[in-house]
């Protein structure tokens, strides 16, 4: 058996509109941007939702939202979703990518939480 709960929400916007969306995002949210190292395409949006990481993703394609769903185990995790109809777009190193039946994507990270937030917070499958 293995642990997984939604980690964050990821506002994926073109490089060229990037600062006018964290600028749009961190106001309409009450957030704090908080900015990474300058090739880091991630801006966490401190304060959005209690428990939630809401981020701004500079992308190189069309503006979009995905989930990241944080698991201790995403090989099981990612069979899980498997099996409930979503396809792998990409398994990266450590972390996947799949696309949702209705087309959406989300990624299966591994513990990015806290870890007794995780444990407090974490569904069990199986």
């Amino acid at each position: 058996m293995h642990r997984y709960r939604l980690y964050g929400l990821f506002v994926d916007t073109p490089t060229a509109d990037n600062d006018a969306s964290i600028e749009f995002w961190s106001a309409a949210l009450g957030a704090t941007p908080i900015f990474g190292e300058d090739d880091d395409p991630y801006t966490a949006l401190d304060g959005a939702h209690p428990g939630l990481r809401i981020e701004v993703q500079a992308v190189d394609d069309a503006p979009r939202y995905h989930l990241d769903i944080e698991t201790d185990d995403v090989p099981a995790e990612t069979a899980r979703l498997e099996a409930l109809g979503a396809a792998v777009v990409t398994r990266e190193r450590g972390y996947n990518v799949l696309r949702a039946p209705s087309g959406h994507l989300l990624c299966v990270v591994p513990v990015q939480s806290p870890r007794e937030f995780f444990d407090a917070n974490a569904r069990t499958a199986g």
